[in-house]
């Protein structure tokens, strides 16, 4: 019994553990891009008219 139990939590915690590396991965890159998208805006600021 004791040994289902364990079983199921690791197999948990590896896939709590891949989430986590994917998340932190793909947030990483949203900001890199968020930050290159502004310098651009930034950059091409002075041809823009509203």
């Amino acid at each position: 019994m004791n040994e289902k139990a364990y079983k199921t939590m690791s197999v948990i915690g590896a896939g709590n553990l891949a989430i986590g590396i994917i998340l932190l991965v793909v947030g990483l890159t949203t900001g890199i891009l968020t930050i290159i998208s502004g310098g651009r805006l930034l950059k091409a600021k002075s041809d823009l008219i509203f």
